[in-house]
């Protein structure tokens, strides 16, 4: 290479002595020159460019011999790079023993800056800034999967100078899943990366905050809207589990239909009790207030508390849910995108779990919301008894489906309101896929998610579009499907 560059240089260096010795006019007598060549060299002592074909090329092109293009050959096209998943919008302070929350910084545009195109000599693209932590989450606390007992547990907080909070096996993840207090304030995401380089830890995450999604808020008209005929309906003997707050399950609209209880936060007092007795009732409620697949048991893991949890919470109540061999996991809150979360829908789903979770109440121009957005997941906005969007309903490709969710009535601690959200919705849709299970319990978690789909109304924009999903559920078209 480097005689084959060195002869090619000097014939570059014969070629340009001989064009300076042109007059300006560039004329030549040379019979063996073609009249593409003599324009070029006449285009050249004006003190233009020939391109690579020989004719003269644009004015203030800078055309490369081709010994130069083998000198640095182009890359080979490279695969764009995975783009990060838009994080979801920070909440409110958080209630910890830390005195403050930390500022959260901005989340990265996702959106793929322009390139040049493949092949080009500008290929490679620039260095992506390092993604930061994103989403709110609790200052002083670390979850960490570790290969290894309680000991190794002990040795790296000893190590890292961290506190053991608690620890566990949890059944998704298939791992120790250990909560590390931060005692000395340094930040969570130099913990993290402290962590990253220590073999005996296999992931590391910030232990995410979640909250419920439940606007402000007739008669329950979401039977008529998606096609679900109340007398018939039925979810007798399916197993739903609600991950949500405390549960009145004394209302009359759930006597005897909450199965069984468990609380993942025995240690914070319970409250309110209205947004799962709402989510549970619009679920499986009797009585007054029915709901969309009577007979329907639930299962009730309490993870929240003032709205919020957190990500250890959560994954202890997925864990629980999951142990109870349930069918259906209604999820109806939203948070960032957190990695463990993700694990743990995927495990869920391959267990041939269906999970149900709200889109999110954040508005059109809210970042996507978790684990709606996850693929695992059948994410749920809501619309009204004329079929149209909540206005504070999360936009995104995420959305799968809509349902009724805007001013239904439903029980709540001690009696009954309106109530308005996507948590809502996630519950009729819920209900919805209770029936069909209920019906032909064989039905798998793809079948439910590809009925639902292709038998939706479409609404907004022709196909699945980012507000209404693939369209309003028919639970009556979905059954019919074989």
């Amino acid at each position: 290479m480097a005689a084959r560059a060195g002869v090619g240089f000097l014939a570059i260096f014969a070629a340009a002595s001989s064009l300076a010795a042109l007059p300006a006019s560039a004329q030549t007598n040379d019979p063996n020159i073609s009249q593409t060549e003599l324009d070029c060299l006449q285009t050249m002592a004006a003190g233009g460019v020939c391109g690579p074909d020989g004719r003269p090329a644009l004015p203030g092109a800078i055309a490369l011999p081709d010994l130069l293009v083998d000198l640095f050959p182009n890359p080979e096209p490279r695969e764009p790079a995975a783009q990060p998943e838009p994080a979801a919008p920070a909440a409110g302070a958080v209630e910890t023993a830390s005195p403050e929350t930390p500022e959260q910084p901005a989340t990265p545009d996702p959106s793929p800056a322009a390139g040049p195109p493949p092949g080009s000599l500008a290929t490679v693209p620039p260095a992506s800034p390092p993604v930061a932590i994103s989403g709110e989450f609790v200052p002083d606390e670390v979850l960490v999967t570790v290969d290894g007992d309680a000991d190794v547990v002990s040795a790296l907080a000893a190590a890292f100078g961290l506190e053991v909070r608690s620890q566990r096996v949890s059944t998704l993840l298939g791992s120790t899943v250990v909560r590390f207090g931060i005692p000395d304030g340094r930040p969570v995401s130099l913990v993290l990366a402290q962590l990253a380089g220590d073999a005996r830890t296999q992931a590391r995450v910030p232990n995410h905050i979640y909250d419920l999604q439940q606007a402000a808020g007739a008669q329950n008209y979401a039977f008529q809207r998606i096609a679900l005929t109340p007398d018939s309906a039925s979810g007798e003997n399916v197993r739903i589990a609600v991950i949500d707050t405390g549960i009145d399950e004394t209302h009359p609209a759930l006597k005897g239909v909450v199965e069984s209880i468990f609380d993942a936060m025995p240690g914070v007092e319970v409250t309110v009790r209205d947004h799962a007795t709402s989510v549970a009732g619009l679920i499986a409620g009797i009585g007054d207030l029915p709901g969309m697949a009577p007979g329907s048991k639930i299962y009730h893991a309490r993870a929240f508390e003032g709205g919020r949890s957190t990500m250890d919470i959560i994954l202890a109540a997925l864990d629980w849910a999951a142990e109870q061999d349930v069918r259906i996991i209604n999820m109806s809150f939203v948070g960032p995108d957190n990695e463990f979360l993700q694990a743990a829908c995927a495990a869920a789903r391959d267990r041939d779990m269906v999970l149900v979770a709200a889109a999110g109440n954040n508005g059109p121009k809210a970042p996507y919301g978790y684990p709606a957005a996850y693929d695992s997941v059948i994410a749920v906005t809501a619309t009204d008894d004329k079929d149209q969007l909540m206005q504070e309903a999360n936009r995104g490709p995420y959305v799968f489906v809509s349902a009724p969710g805007v001013n239904m009535m439903a029980p709540v601690g001690g009696g009954q309101d309106l109530v308005t959200g996507t948590s809502f919705a996630a519950a009729i849709v819920s209900g919805a896929i209770a029936n069909l299970i209920h019906n032909q319990p064989d039905r798998s978690a793809d079948w439910v998610e590809a009925a639902l789909s292709a038998t939706a109304k479409d609404l907004g924009e022709t196909g699945r579009d980012a507000d209404y999903g693939y369209g309003l559920i028919d639970a009556a078209a979905a059954e019919a499907v074989r």
